[in-house]
C-alpha cells in the first residue's frame, strides 16, 4: 500500500517534469527556430534587402544585425531573471515565448530598403533586438523549470530537451529554407525570404499552449512560500555566487561552435568555395537532426558519470573538429563535409550543449537560480553572436583562409574548458543542496546517491 501511494504521489511530478520538458523543447524550437532564419537570411541576403548601398560591407553589417539580439540577451537575462526569481518561472516563459514569436513573424512582414529606405534596417535591428531581449530569458527560464521539476538522478537528461530543441529548430529552419533558396531569384527576394518566418506562428501557438498546463517547480513554489526570495535577485547572485557567474560566463563560450557551424561556415562554403546553397543546408539540418538524438545520450552519460567529464571533453573535441570541417569543406567532397559536420556538431559539441542546461543551473542556489543561469549564459552568448562578424572580419582581404576563425574557435573551446574544470561536480547533490557553500564541511553528505525509492521525489 505505501509503495503504490508512493508510486501516486511521484505521477503528478512525473507528469510535470515531462510536461516541462517538451515545453521546453517546443521554446527552445520556436527561438533558435526564429534565430537561425534569421542567421541564414543574413548570411545570403539580408545584405541586398536592408543595406543595399554597402556594397561589400552589406554582409559584415547583415552579420552585424545578427549580433544586435545577442548583445539585447544580458539586459532580457536581467530583466526576465529578476522577475522570474521574484515571482515565478511559468508567467515570465509564456511572455519570453510571445515576445519571440510577434517579433519574428512582424520581421516577414518588413518593408525592405527599396521601399521606405533607411527606416527598413531601423526596423529590422529593432525587432531583432526584441528577439534578442526573448532569448535572454527563454532557454535560461526552461532549464531552471525543467531542473526543478525533473527527478534526482535523471536531472541532466530532462533539461537536455531544451538544447534538442534549439538543434530541432535549426533542423526545421534549413529544411524550410531549403525550397526558399531554390525559389528565381526576384521571387525570393521580393516575398520569397517572407515565408519562414511567417511560419514561426504556428510553433508559437502550439508552445504556447504547452506551456500554460505547466505548474510551477515545488522547489521554487515552497521558496516563494516561505518568503525566501530575493528581494533583488541580481544582487543577490553578485553577492554571493560571483565565481560561478565568472565560470559559467566563461564556460558558456562554448556555444560560438554552434555559430560558427551555422552561419559563418554556410557564408564561407556558398560564397568562397561556391558549394550549393540548398546542399549546404542539408548539411547544417543532418547534422543538427542527429544532436537532437545525441544530446539526450550525453545527458544520460552525465546523470551517470558526472557533468564535467562530458562537458570538458565535447569542448576540446570540439576544438579539433572544427579544422576537420573546414578542411572537408574546401575539399568540395559532399561525404566528407557531411561526415566532419556530423562529427563536429552531432557528437562532440552534442556533449557540453546536451550537459549545461542541467550543470549551468545546478551552480546556482533556487532562489537565485533564473538570473545566475541567464545572466552568466547570456554574457557568454554575446560572443557567440558576433563571431560570424568577427570571423568576417578577421578573414577581411583573405576570404579564402578559415585558419584564424579556427584559431578563434580553439581559443574560446580551452577558456570553456578550464572554467568547467574549476568549477563544483553537481551530479550527485540533491536538487534542495545545490549552490549551498556552506555545506562543504561533510563532502561525502553532498555526493550520496539518493536512496532507492527516493529519486523521484
Amino acid at each position: 500500500m505505501s509503495a503504490s501511494t508512493s508510486a501516486d504521489s511521484r505521477t503528478p511530478r512525473t507528469q510535470n517534469a515531462r510536461i516541462a520538458a517538451l515545453s521546453g523543447f517546443l521554446g527552445s524550437t520556436l527561438e533558435y527556430y526564429d534565430f537561425f532564419i534569421f542567421g541564414s537570411a543574413a548570411a545570403l541576403f539580408f545584405g541586398k534587402l536592408f543595406f543595399p548601398d554597402a556594397g561589400a560591407a552589406g554582409t559584415l553589417l547583415s552579420f552585424a544585425t545578427l549580433g544586435v539580439a545577442y548583445v539585447a540577451r544580458p539586459l532580457g537575462a536581467v530583466i526576465w531573471g529578476h522577475f522570474g526569481d521574484r515571482m515565478g518561472r511559468k508567467n515570465v516563459l509564456l511572455l519570453t515565448l510571445v515576445l519571440m514569436g510577434a517579433s519574428t513573424f512582424l520581421i516577414g512582414c518588413l518593408p525592405t530598403y527599396s521601399a521606405v529606405g533607411g527606416l527598413a534596417p531601423a526596423a529590422l535591428i529593432a525587432l531583432r533586438f526584441i528577439q534578442g531581449l526573448s532569448a535572454g530569458g527563454e532557454s535560461p527560464g526552461s532549464s531552471s523549470l525543467t531542473l526543478e521539476h525533473a527527478p534526482e538522478g535523471r536531472r541532466a537528461f530532462f533539461t537536455s530537451f531544451t538544447m534538442s530543441g534549439i538543434q530541432f529548430g535549426i533542423v526545421v529552419s534549413s529544411i524550410v529554407f531549403i525550397p526558399v533558396t531554390m525559389l528565381p531569384q526576384s521571387v525570393l527576394l521580393s516575398w520569397g525570404w517572407r515565408i519562414p518566418f511567417l511560419l514561426s506562428a504556428v510553433v508559437t501557438f502550439v508552445a504556447f499552449y504547452l506551456r500554460r498546463r505547466l505548474e510551477e517547480p515545488e522547489l521554487f513554489a515552497e521558496i516563494k512560500e516561505d518568503a525566501q526570495t530575493a528581494a533583488v535577485p541580481l544582487v543577490d547572485l553578485f553577492r554571493n555566487d560571483f565565481p560561478n557567474v565568472v565560470r559559467v560566463t566563461l564556460a558558456a563560450l562554448v556555444t560560438m561552435v554552434g555559430t560558427v557551424f551555422t552561419v559563418f561556415a554556410l557564408t564561407y562554403a556558398t560564397a568562397v568555395v561556391k558549394l550549393d546553397k540548398p546542399t549546404m543546408l542539408v548539411v547544417i539540418a543532418v547534422a543538427n537532426a542527429v544532436t537532437v538524438f545525441t544530446q539526450p545520450l550525453f545527458a544520460l552519460l552525465a546523470d551517470r558519470i558526472g557533468r564535467k567529464p562530458v562537458f570538458i571533453v565535447g569542448a576540446l573535441g570540439s576544438a579539433v573538429m572544427v579544422f576537420a570541417f573546414f578542411g572537408a569543406l574546401s575539399t568540395r567532397s559532399w561525404p566528407l563535409i557531411f561526415a566532419a559536420g556530423i562529427g563536429l556538431t552531432g557528437i562532440f559539441y552534442a556533449m557540453p550543449n546536451g550537459v549545461y542546461p542541467a550543470y549551468f543551473p545546478e551552480l546556482f542556489p533556487a532562489r537565485t537560480r533564473y538570473s545566475g543561469m541567464a545572466v552568466s549564459l547570456m554574457l557568454g552568448l554575446v560572443v557567440a553572436g558576433f563571431t560570424p562578424a568577427i570571423g568576417a572580419a578577421i578573414t577581411a582581404g583573405n576570404s579564402a583562409n578559415w585558419g584564424p576563425v579556427g584559431w578563434m574557435t580553439v581559443a574560446f573551446c580551452l577558456v570553456s574548458a578550464l572554467a568547467v574544470l574549476s568549477a563544483r561536480e553537481t551530479y550527485r547533490v540533491p536538487k534542495d543542496e545545490l549552490g549551498r557553500r556552506s555545506r562543504r564541511a561533510d563532502p561525502a553528505q553532498a555526493l550520496a546517491v539518493p536512496a532507492p525509492g527516493t529519486a523521484g521525489n
